[in-house]
């Protein structure tokens, strides 16, 4: 009887293929610490009409990598990845109809 084995490839840290190495993380983190810091300057540059749109664009690529990596989606089947994205696009929807109301209602104020 033969048993047969997967074998995963490895580079030459010992590191799988399909996973990155711990090296590759801290670069993701240094990337996502630079975006976040993007974002918290918004609070003290007036970025003016482009403030909300960079906020959103930041948003969808933080959550990329970080679903992408960090949560193995880019690893894993990818039914994970259309469900996760599937929530992200509703996520983004929701926000454009809210800033759709808040920015173009014309109700009078009292």
């Amino acid at each position: 009887m033969s048993s047969t084995q997967t074998h995963t490839p490895t580079d030459a840290d010992g590191h799988d293929d399909h996973h990155p190495g711990p090296r590759e993380y801290v670069r993701i983190a240094i990337i996502l610490a630079i975006l976040t810091a993007l974002e918290v300057s918004t609070y003290f540059v007036d970025f003016g009409v482009l403030g909300i749109p960079l906020l959103v664009v930041l948003m969808i690529i933080k959550f990329i990598m970080v679903a992408g990596f960090f949560m193995h989606l880019r690893f894993d089947t990818k039914l994970y990845s259309r469900f996760l994205y599937g929530g992200l696009l509703l996520a983004v929807g929701l926000y454009a109809a809210t800033l759709v109301v808040m920015f173009f209602d014309q109700a009078p104020t009292i």
